[in-house]
C-alpha cells in the first residue's frame, strides 16, 4: 500500500510539472504534432454499448496532439484533465482546449483528491477535532478530514462548490475523492464506520452543496485502495454513483484471470449497492506513469495488450457497465519522437465494437 501512495503522490507532481512544461512550450511557440494515427470512427446502426469512451489526459499530451480534434475522429466522447480545473479556465492551451470540445461535443471532466487541499491544513492550529484521528488516539495534520466534524465538511465542501465554479464538467458527474490511498479518521465516533462509509458520508455533504449550484450535480463514490470494499452501514444517496478504480490490479493478466478474484468480487459487493446504471471505470490501460514506475527517467514505450484489453470490455459489458476512461499519461512530443503515436486508435475502436443489440452489449466476433 504505501508503494502505492507513494507512487500516486510522484504521479501528481509529475502531472503539475507537465503542465509547467507544456506552458513554457507554449510560451515559446512550440508546434502540435499531429497523430498521423487517427482515423474516422465509421457510423453504425447499433447505438454504442459504451456511453462514456474516455481519456484522461495531461497538458503534455494535449501540447502534442490535438486532443479535441483527434477524439471526435476516434468516437471518444469524453476528456477529463484531472485536477487542473484553474487551468482549463485560466491557462490558454486549457481555454483552448475547452473551447475546442465544446466545438466538437466533447464532454469534459476533472478529477481529483480533495481533502488536504479543500480543508486548508493551518486551520489544525485552531480546532484539531476537524482533522482525522490515527490508530494512536492522536489528532494529525495530515490527510483528509473528521467526518463527525461538521465545520470540517462545511469549509472542504464550500472549498469544492468554488473550485468547481471556475470549470464545471459538461456531464454533470463531479469526481472529488478523498486523500489518495490515505487513511480516514480513527476518532471514537468515526472508529466504528469503515473508510468507505466515511467517505459516503463526505460525498453526501459535497453532493448537497454542489447541488445548490449544480442542480443536475452527480459525486463519484471512488472504489480504490482503503475504499475498494462497499460501504456496510451508509447507504448511497441519489445522485451518488460508483467509480471503479482497480490501481493494484496485475496489468499483465487480464481481469477475467483468477489473480483478480478477489478484486471482481469487491465489484461485484459495489455494484449490488450502487447499481451499474451510471457505474464508471476509470482504469490503467493507458497510463504509462504507472507502467514507468512514475519516474520520467524510466520512461518506456507503454506496453499497450489489445488483447487484454478487449478482455477487461467484456467483463464490465457482461456486468452492464456502460461508462469506462482510463489514464492515457506521459504520451508528450518527446514520447511521441521516441515511440510513435500512443495506441489511442485502438483503444477507441475496442470501445466502438460494442452495441446495444436487443438491450444487450454484443462485442462483435
Amino acid at each position: 500500500m504505501d508503494n502505492h501512495r507513494g507512487a500516486e503522490r510522484d504521479r501528481t507532481r509529475h502531472t503539475r510539472r507537465a503542465f509547467l512544461r507544456a506552458a513554457a512550450a507554449l510560451a515559446a511557440g512550440g508546434e502540435t504534432l499531429l497523430n498521423a494515427r487517427a482515423s474516422s470512427a465509421a457510423p453504425e446502426a447499433a447505438p454504442p454499448f459504451f456511453q462514456t469512451r474516455g481519456l484522461v489526459l495531461t497538458p503534455g499530451e494535449l501540447e502534442a496532439m490535438d486532443c479535441p480534434a483527434l477524439a471526435k475522429r476516434l468516437g471518444i466522447n469524453l476528456l477529463d484533465f484531472g485536477h487542473l480545473v484553474v487551468w482549463a479556465a485560466k491557462e490558454e492551451l486549457g481555454q483552448k482546449t475547452m473551447a475546442e470540445c465544446r466545438r466538437l461535443g466533447i464532454d469534459v471532466e476533472f478529477g481529483y483528491h480533495g481533502p488536504s487541499g479543500l480543508l486548508p491544513r493551518d486551520l489544525f492550529d485552531q480546532d484539531p477535532s476537524m482533522f482525522r484521528m490515527d490508530e494512536q488516539g492522536n489528532r494529525v495534520r495530515e490527510h483528509n478530514l473528521c467526518v463527525h466534524s461538521e465545520r470540517a465538511l462545511e469549509i472542504a465542501c464550500e472549498a469544492a462548490a468554488r473550485l468547481s465554479a471556475v470549470a464545471r464538467p459538461t456531464t454533470g458527474r463531479y469526481h472529488i475523492w478523498i486523500d489518495d490511498g490515505m487513511p480516514m479518521c480513527r476518532c471514537p465516533k468515526c472508529r466504528g464506520l469503515s473508510d468507505s462509509d466515511q467517505a459516503l458520508i463526505f460525498e453526501h455533504h459535497l453532493l448537497k452543496r454542489l447541488r445548490r449550484d449544480d442542480p443536475k450535480a452527480t459525486v463519484a463514490h471512488l472504489a480504490y485502495h482503503y475504499t475498494m470494499a462497499p460501504p456496510t452501514q451508509i447507504k448511497p444517496e441519489p445522485g451518488i454513483f460508483l467509480e471503479f478504480a482497480p490501481i493494484e490490479r496485475d496489468s499483465r493478466k487480464p481481469l477475467a484471470d483468477p489473480v483478480h478474484a478477489k478484486l471482481l468480487e469487491q465489484l461485484d459487493a459495489n455494484l449490488a449497492l450502487f447499481g451499474k446504471e451510471e457505474t464508471q471505470v476509470l482504469e490503467y490501460w493507458l497510463d504509462n506513469s504507472r507502467f514507468s514506475g512514475w519516474k520520467r527517467e524510466n520512461i518506456r514505450q507503454v506496453p499497450w495488450d489489445r488483447e487484454l484489453f478487449l478482455s477487461d470490455l467484456r467483463v464490465y459489458a457482461e456486468r452492464g457497465i456502460r461508462h469506462v476512461r482510463t489514464y492515457a499519461f506521459w504520451f508528450d512530443a518527446d514520447y511521441i519522437r521516441r515511440y510513435g503515436p500512443p495506441p489511442f486508435d485502438e483503444y477507441a475502436e475496442g470501445l466502438r465494437r460494442w452495441r446495444l443489440v436487443g438491450g444487450k452489449a454484443d462485442g462483435g466476433a
